[in-house]
C-alpha cells in the first residue's frame, strides 16, 4: 500500500534527510523543533522505516533514507521551479497572438511593426480579428490578446497605451468639386453625398456620431477602407478618414485629399489589454514593439 503524504510532510522529510538534523530542519523551514519531531514520527509510521537513526553524537540515514534523499531533493528543486517565471527570449517564443483591429490599425500599427517582429521573434504569429464593440469582454475572456482601437472605452476596466493622435482628411476622386486645397468647411462637406466608414460589429460611424444622423447623406458605407478607393473613383462621393489611413494606402496617389472640417476633431488611437495578460512577458514585449512602430507619429505629434 502506497502511503499518502502531504506536500508539507514531504518537504520536512527532504530537509531531514538532507541535514540529518531535527534542529537544522526546523531552522531551515521556520518551524519549531517539536513540530519537526512530530512530523518525523508520522513519516516513520507511514513509511514503516525509521529513516534516521542515532549514531554517536548525531543521526545517520537508514538504507531507505539513502534511497529517498536524492529523489526528494529533485522533487524539491522541480517543485520550486514550477512557480519561477521563465526567462523571456523573443527568439525562442512559439505563440499566436490574437489582435482585434480595423484595417486602419493593421495599416498604421501592425504592418510597420511586422518586419521587426519577424526578424526578432520568428516564432510569433499574429491573427488579426475584427474589432467588436464588446472589447472589454473579449479581452477578459481571452478571445483576443490585444485590441487596437479608436473607439470609446473605459480606462478603469482596461490597461492602455496611447499610440497616436490623428486628424481627418476628406478623400474624393480627382476632379470632384471638393478636390482642391485648404480645409473643407462643414457646409461644403455636408453638401455632397458621402461614403461612410463603419467600425466594429456595432457599425459605428464616427462622422455620423459627431455631425448627427440627420445632417449627412450617406450613399454607401463600408466596414473597411480596402474597397473605398474603387467606390470613390466610381462616383462623386466624399469620405472622411484619418490621415494616416490615406498615407499608408497603396492607392493614395489615385485620390484627392483635403483637411476635413475642424468639427470632426481628432482621433486618438490606443492599445488595449486586460489585467489577465498585464504581467505576461511575451504580451508585454509585443505591446512595446507595436508602440515603437508608432514612434514616428508620436515624434511628429510632439513637435
Amino acid at each position: 500500500m502506497i502511503p499518502t503524504l502531504s506536500p508539507n510532510l514531504l518537504l520536512v522529510l527532504a530537509m531531514l534527510l538532507k541535514t540529518k538534523s531535527v534542529s537544522s530542519t526546523a531552522l531551515m523551514l521556520g518551524i519549531s523543533q517539536p513540530s519537526v519531531s512530530r512530523s518525523l514520527g508520522k513519516l516513520r509510521d507511514a513509511l514503516n522505516d525509521p529513516l534516521l537513526v542515532r549514531s554517536g553524537g548525531g543521526m545517520i540515514r537508514t538504507r531507505r533514507g539513502d534511497d529517498l534523499v536524492g529523489r526528494l531533493a529533485d522533487w524539491v528543486a522541480d517543485t520550486s521551479s514550477l512557480l519561477v517565471e521563465p526567462t523571456f527570449d523573443p527568439a525562442e517564443v512559439e505563440r499566436r497572438f490574437r489582435i482585434a483591429s480595423t484595417d486602419f490599425g493593421v495599416l498604421s500599427v501592425i504592418i510597420p511593426a511586422l518586419p521587426l517582429l519577424r526578424r526578432i521573434a520568428p516564432g510569433i504569429a499574429i491573427d488579426v480579428l475584427p474589432l467588436g464593440h464588446a472589447t472589454h469582454r473579449a479581452l477578459a475572456q481571452g478571445d483576443i490578446d490585444i485590441a487596437i482601437s479608436g473607439l470609446e472605452h473605459d480606462p478603469a476596466q482596461l490597461h492602455r497605451l496611447h499610440l497616436f493622435r490623428d486628424h481627418f482628411v476628406c478623400v474624393t476622386r480627382p476632379g470632384h468639386p471638393l478636390a482642391g486645397a485648404g480645409e473643407v468647411s462643414t457646409e461644403a462637406f455636408l453638401d455632397h453625398e458621402h461614403l461612410g466608414l463603419t467600425v466594429s460589429d456595432a457599425e459605428l460611424d464616427r462622422v455620423t456620431t459627431l455631425l448627427g444622423t440627420g445632417s449627412r447623406r450617406v450613399a454607401a458605407s463600408v466596414p473597411y477602407f480596402g474597397l473605398a478607393p474603387d467606390l470613390l473613383l466610381a462616383g462623386d462621393l466624399v469620405m472622411a478618414v484619418p490621415s494616416r489611413l490615406i498615407e499608408a494606402s497603396a492607392r493614395a496617389d489615385e485620390l484627392a485629399t483635403r483637411p476635413a472640417p475642424a468639427a470632426l476633431g481628432y482621433l486618438d488611437y490606443w492599445l488595449l489589454w486586460h489585467e489577465r495578460s498585464h504581467r505576461d512577458p511575451a504580451a508585454d514585449w509585443l505591446r512595446d514593439r507595436l508602440l515603437e512602430s508608432c514612434a514616428p507619429a508620436l515624434a511628429i505629434a510632439a513637435e
